[in-house]
């Protein structure tokens, strides 16, 4: 008769092997969980942008649009593919992109990123997180957290609420807030192939930075805080400087207005 123990072994280590085999890396050398194919999450993100644009009022044709059009042409022809962009809006201070070639902006944002180098700097940082594969990872991720709860309470006898949030916070945050420090860097290399000014990237942050009022701590956020941000995109500027000149040299000199 098989032991409760060796049973339990033997629905695990198949488990663990097919993660370990579905492990990719990002454009950073940062490991991944993908546990999902990209055309099952432009699926996802085609279908996610549909209910969106249902949901939340999409901005005619005005200066605001144009311009957010403008600025996220002069993005994605860095890195090719077809995209399609819409503007909301909304008072919201946000903007994504979505696996699929989906982005969008939402008017409130345009209070914040003040010239056309900051809104680069978020377009490019979203357009990142559809290169580097985060939405699928993450939602690996949140695959192989559950999967873990149900193996260690089956196993333990612990509380699957108890587990489900250490595993939330050791898992899924962190890599969330990895993803958020790997795309400010890639979408700075991106703004500044483009031609746009990186150091406007730090300058976003620090505009974003003057309300956080409300705030969660950085360990308990999905993102790092703007202090971590606006030092880590000012030490990265020494990397992509030469990429803004070469691309100001060849005359890419976006010139974006709203």
């Amino acid at each position: 008769m098989v032991t409760t123990p060796m049973l339990r072994m033997a629905l695990v280590v198949p488990v663990i092997a097919a993660m370990i085999a579905a492990c990719a890396t990002s454009p950073t050398g940062r490991r991944q969980l993908r546990l999902v194919s990209d055309t099952e999450m432009a699926q996802m993100g085609a279908a996610a942008f549909q209910e969106l644009k249902q949901k939340t009022p999409p901005a005619r044709n005005t200066p605001a649009t144009r311009y957010v059009q403008c600025v996220a042409q002069a993005i994605t022809r860095e890195v090719g593919g077809e995209w399609e962009v819409q503007v909301f809006d909304s008072k919201e201070v946000n903007a994504f992109a979505l696996p699929g070639g989906k982005i969008g902006v939402y008017t409130g944002l345009l209070e914040v990123a003040e010239n056309q180098h900051q809104l680069a700097a978020v377009i490019g940082h979203e357009v990142a997180h559809v290169l580097a594969g985060h939405s699928a990872a993450r939602v690996s991720n949140q695959m192989a957290a559950q999967l873990g709860v149900a193996v260690l309470a089956g196993s333990t006898g612990m509380s699957p609420d108890m587990i489900g949030m250490g595993a939330n916070l050791l898992l899924v945050l962190p890599n969330s807030r990895g993803d958020e420090s790997e795309s400010d860097i890639i979408g700075q290399q991106i703004m500044a192939r483009a031609g746009f000014d990186p150091a406007q990237a730090a300058q976003l942050w620090i505009n974003m930075g003057r309300d956080r009022s409300g705030a969660p701590p950085e360990m308990l956020s999905t993102h790092p805080s703007p202090d971590t941000r606006i030092r880590d995109l000012n030490s990265n500027l020494t990397q992509v400087q030469p990429l803004y000149q070469q691309a100001r040299a060849a005359g890419k000199r976006p010139n974006c207005s709203s």
